[in-house]
């Protein structure tokens, strides 16, 4: 039976959401550039070498890729044979492992979650509560993938 410690899945959501702020996944790059090798344009070949010019510069200095570093989203699969090692829930777990990586003292990212969307519109400034799918599957394994959608501050000025 796997036991699943606490302090790992904290460490790992945090250490999962830093690089994902300042890595493209290789597929990204390789099929950038081999766009890069077969464009005409010295336009969109300009705009090509540029994207792959910043992902190398954030990949080298660990700064995020975009200014907007997402609302996260959390995929979970929990093996129904798993032990625990904790005293936090494991949604507890994620969103303390989210407020450790928007808080990172060397990479410190954009939060841009707020209480009570529907009135006060406060800014969390962690980041915190992620987006949480959670699904119990059979075996012994935790699963846990991690996503930080852009696509603009949901913190909206009036």
């Amino acid at each position: 039976m796997t036991t699943i410690r606490q302090d790992d899945v904290i460490q790992s959501v945090a250490d999962a959401l830093q690089y994902i702020s300042y890595y493209h996944s290789p597929d990204f790059i390789q099929a950038m550039a081999a766009a890069y090798e077969r464009e005409a344009s010295p336009a969109a070949k300009d705009a090509i070498k540029q994207i792959l010019v910043n992902s190398r510069m954030c990949a080298q200095g660990h700064r995020p890729i975009c200014q907007d570093t997402g609302i996260v989203t959390v995929f979970a699969r929990v093996g129904m044979s798993v032990r625990w090692e904790a005293s936090m829930s494991l949604a507890e777990m994620i969103n303390e492992g989210v407020r450790r990586a928007y808080n990172h003292p060397d990479n410190k990212l954009r939060a841009s979650i707020v209480s009570d969307p529907a009135f006060d519109r406060k800014n969390t400034r962690d980041n915190t509560p992620a987006v949480i799918h959670m699904e119990v599957v059979p075996g012994e394994e935790l699963e846990i993938a991690v996503a930080a959608k852009g696509g603009g501050s949901e913190n909206k000025g009036s």
